[in-house]
């Protein structure tokens, strides 16, 4: 016999359980598909692993190469790379169960299998059906359902020729189980993902190479926030190749090192490390969900949707990475909601996404939301700019780390900001007030005339609204 439901997820990642649990909220009567555990790829191969670890690098960088500036001395510090491991499994399950009790609460049926869609059912007046490939070997399940999401999310990209076996040449969901750490290693992409690993195998010691094929790192970040990336990530070891066209014919693996080649500004260069992580972007995962059988439309390998998420077919709708744009855990949650508010006949206004923060948590961190000063000025708009560094905020010099800054780009006719740059020490916590101030149309007056406590790093945002009309007080 089919099942009835109000609304059927597949997929249970971050924005599919969040899109369960508030159809949950709502009364609507609610089964979610996933062929592995929930939290997907998030908690369990990107956002928490990922982050553990850079916590831990960082310890380790803190303890061996600037507790004496405080004046604490550790005459041996080393890394047990089996207990940092062990460390990043327990939060990802502490998290993994929080996230299982959740939907538990909400009386969520859970199906654990591979969804593949149908169409109509001829038994039921109902538009959809899915069936139900069970993990455990068990009869199909079949699912008859009013409306469908699909936020079956994304995996690592890679380019031709550059095989991922996850031994030598690994994508991020294979380094993250990495046993032991290599001597060296090789990133091929200076965007977001490569940056963060550059910066953690840096700070456990890992002789950090990384080649990237636009002419800067962090492509798509606000040049100045790029920039000051390169030159304090350059300081602590990690080198460099921008322009880089990896050649991935001239890709060479034993069992103790990965060789290539890469042409950068005209001239072929060699790279040889232990291992190689290619870092490259994402692609949808859209195989096997029953495309086939649907009308709905798929736009450079991601499915096309409508402001409310909608696809083609009316009642079928699809939700983060999938969707491409964004591809942000928080982005997919709201997007979720959105589309579960929109199903229950609630009226919600479109995310807008020039409004929303986006992170790196590299060492140092950088954070940003809205446009780039040079985004800006292609757009028209008459910009003016107030930057702050850290080096004259208290409580940056009390923490020891003083690098960075704070960016405020703004247009000159309205007063509002458009956009917020932030590099340095937890910066990926100061970014929600940025964020706030970007929701409310802020202006730099209204922002430097909130009162910052003192001393903190937050006054650094202050600071920084008061510079674009130049009246910063400590520069």
């Amino acid at each position: 016999m089919a099942r009835e439901y109000d609304i059927v997820i597949v997929g249970g990642g971050t924005g599919g359980y969040v899109a369960a649990i508030r159809a949950a909220q709502l009364g609507l009567k609610t089964a979610l598909v996933e062929k592995g555990k929930l939290g997907g790829t998030c908690l369990h191969k990107g956002c928490i692993p990922s982050k553990a670890l850079l916590k831990s690098a960082e310890v380790f960088d803190m303890a061996k190469n600037k507790m004496a500036d405080f004046g604490v001395d550790a005459p041996t510090v080393t890394v047990d790379f089996t207990r940092v491991q062990e460390r990043k499994d327990k939060i990802v399950n502490q998290l993994h169960n929080g996230v299982n009790a959740l939907i538990k609460k909400g009386k969520i049926d859970v199906f654990e299998g591979v969804g593949r869609m149908l169409g109509p059912s001829i038994f039921s007046p109902m538009p959809g059906t899915i069936s139900v490939e069970m993990n455990n070997g068990a009869e199909n399940e079949m699912l008859v359902l009013k409306n469908l999401i699909i936020a079956t999310g994304s995996r690592p990209r890679t380019l031709p020729g550059l095989d991922i076996d996850e031994t030598q040449v690994l994508s991020s969901d294979g380094a993250l189980s990495m046993e032991t750490l290599p001597q060296s290693i090789l990133i091929v992409g200076g965007g977001v993902i490569g940056i963060e690993w550059a910066s953690m195998l840096n700070d456990f010691g890992v002789d950090v190479t990384v080649l990237e094929y636009a002419d800067r790192i962090l492509p798509t970040e606000d040049e100045d926030l790029s920039k000051e990336m390169k030159k304090l990530l350059t300081k602590k070891g990690i080198t460099f190749a921008v322009n880089a066209k990896v050649l991935s014919e001239t890709l060479m693996k034993t069992d103790r090192s990965v060789t290539v080649s890469a042409e950068i500004d005209g001239v072929k260069k060699k790279f040889t490390a232990e291992k190689m992580l290619v870092s490259v972007g994402r692609q949808a995962n859209i195989e096997g969900i029953g495309l086939d059988n649907t009308e709905i439309e798929i736009e450079n390998g991601y499915l096309k949707t409508g402001p409310t998420y909608q696809t083609k077919e009316q009642h079928i709708y699809a939700i983060g990475d999938v969707i491409g744009g964004l591809q942000l855990a928080h982005v997919a949650s709201h997007e979720g909601i959105a589309a579960v508010e929109h199903i229950a006949g609630l009226k919600n206004e479109p995310l807008d996404y020039t409004k929303i923060s986006r992170c790196i948590y590299s060492s140092p961190e950088a954070s940003s939301v809205g446009l780039s000063e040079k985004q800006a000025k292609e757009q028209g708009f008459d910009v003016k700019v107030g930057k702050f560094p850290f080096s004259a905020i208290g409580k940056a010099l009390v923490n020891g780390n003083s690098d960075g800054f704070v960016k405020i780009v703004a247009d000159r006719q309205t007063e509002d900001i458009l956009g917020v740059h932030m590099i340095g020490a937890q910066v990926t916590d100061l970014i929600s007030e940025a964020g706030i101030a970007m929701v409310l149309n802020a202006t730099p007056w209204e922002v430097a005339n909130t009162i910052h406590p003192h001393p903190s790093l937050s006054e650094v945002i202050g600071e920084a609204a008061l510079a674009v009309d130049g009246k910063a007080i400590h520069m």
